[in-house]
């Protein structure tokens, strides 16, 4: 089965690739993928523009936001969504193809405060005190009924027994840039938000990292829609490469499946 799956994604590739200049100027793909992803994301799709002449258009926001855009019609060819539910939840309204759809990222949750805080080192464990830390301040993430940074970051401080002293204190932003934002800015003394996020930011700093098992496995899902252009399996197969891997993991992301050269 490997064996014909690698079969499969050369020859996406190669169709790709094999496009005269003409032919792939008129060609695009259009990508709706979570926030989280657009510094790694907006590197990858110009280097298979480049190598294919096939122009990438990306939408970013909520994974909770595009999922019901897709339903309600917008035209995207491509959903990446940063967790397992709200991919879930376009199989279950059959606005993905489902087929298509792996998992190809991975990330974890870290706690920051802007640069200039005096916070620094904070060992995230069983019982710590989210709330004393964050004093009269605010702290930032994605809502936590929808947006799946919020989602994890919820999960997480219940696992450790600090959400509920917390929860009163929490600013709940659209996306995790938008809390990312918020911290940079210091209009909240502490955020949780993406690894990959805090990374691109310099104007926050990570004061801790959450255990990986006080929340469920952060994974990024990624598939075609029903309604996408027949060319997309050739963008779905770059995304799995090794030159897409390269950068992924220059972010900050986890790779998780077997890179194609």
């Amino acid at each position: 089965m490997s064996r014909i799956a690698g079969l499969f994604t050369a020859f996406a590739i190669l169709a790709g690739a094999s496009l005269s200049p003409a032919a792939a100027a008129d060609k695009t793909i259009t990508v709706f993928a979570a926030a989280s992803m657009k510094n790694a994301l907006d590197d990858v799709d110009a280097a298979y523009t480049a190598r294919t002449g096939v122009k990438v258009t990306a939408s970013y926001a909520a994974s909770s936001v595009l999922a019901r855009q897709i339903e309600q019609g917008a035209p995207a060819d491509v959903f990446i969504s940063a967790d397992t539910d709200w991919m879930d939840y376009a199989t279950a309204k059959k606005t993905i193809n489902e087929p298509t759809r792996v998992n190809l990222l991975g990330n974890s949750i870290v706690l920051i405060a802007p640069k200039d805080s005096k916070l620094d080192s904070i060992t995230i464990a069983q019982g710590f005190d989210l709330a004393k830390l964050a004093g009269g301040g605010r702290i930032a993430t994605g809502d936590v009924k929808a947006v799946p940074v919020g989602k994890y970051a919820k999960a997480a401080l219940e696992k450790l027994g600090s959400w509920r002293a917390a929860a009163p204190k929490f600013a709940m932003a659209e996306s995790v840039r938008a809390a990312l934002t918020l911290v940079a800015r210091g209009e909240a003394v502490l955020g949780i938000v993406y690894a990959t996020d805090a990374k691109v930011e310099p104007g926050v700093k990570v004061v801790g990292t959450f255990p990986a098992e006080s929340h469920p496995a952060i994974v990024y899902p990624v598939a075609a829609t029903s309604t996408a252009k027949p060319d997309t399996n050739a963008y779905l197969a770059f995304l799995r490469t090794t030159a897409a891997k390269t950068i992924f993991e220059k972010y900050g992301f986890k790779f998780l499946v077997s890179p194609s050269t």
